[in-house]
């Protein structure tokens, strides 16, 4: 159980002293060579935007536990930290906000040069129902998503059976069981996020 005072807005991630774990789901055309191989394949889209989630319970929500239709593969990408964390301190917040970016016009600008994105969106529990607080999304484009595949790539994994014994055991009711299965995320004290 998350504690009240759990700030709107918090990275949470399972990471190490030099990697951090983001999540994404794909086809499995995609998502098992990937998984294979430790590399995107060749068909993967580097000139389109990706997105990566340090928050495994969000990507369950994105993905329907690895159910839905292009996201039946989930991977666990474990990434360098300084990889991550050159993301964030290039990254601009995807959408407007008066009191972080003052005129929409220079938001505007800065949307369009800034490498990466932040998007803060509200973290999920076990039953995949909406926090009271947020959790990050990442877009990587241009310089990032080629960082992001050729240098920042420590591994991938195919955690999809994972993402499905954990929702076979929250349907069974059996969230204690399924909440020990959950990879341990804890607060990323990585760069400020000004986005």
């Amino acid at each position: 159980m998350e504690d009240r005072a759990t700030p709107q807005r918090q990275i949470r991630a399972l990471h190490t002293q030099s990697t951090v774990t983001v999540y994404q789901a794909y086809d499995p055309a995609l998502g098992l060579p990937a998984a294979r191989d430790g590399r995107f394949p060749a068909g993967w889209k580097r000139e389109r935007m990706t997105w990566v989630k340090p928050s495994f319970l969000w990507m369950m929500y994105r993905s329907g536990w690895g159910t839905k239709e292009g996201q039946r593969t989930v991977l666990a990408v474990e990434i360098r930290r300084d990889g991550f964390d050159w993301a964030l301190a290039h990254a601009c917040l995807s959408h407007y906000e008066r009191a972080t970016h003052g005129e929409q016009a220079a938001w505007k600008r800065e949307l369009r040069r800034a490498p990466a994105r932040v998007q803060w969106d509200p973290e999920r529990d076990l039953r995949l129902q909406a926090l009271p607080y947020r959790s990050l999304q990442l877009g990587l484009a241009g310089e990032a998503v080629r960082r992001y595949a050729d240098e920042w790539v420590v591994d991938i994994r195919d955690v999809t059976p994972l993402a499905h014994r954990v929702h076979a055991l929250v349907g069974d009711g059996r969230l204690d069981a399924a909440r020990a299965l959950l990879p341990a995320e804890r607060v990323y004290a990585g760069p400020p996020v000004n986005a």
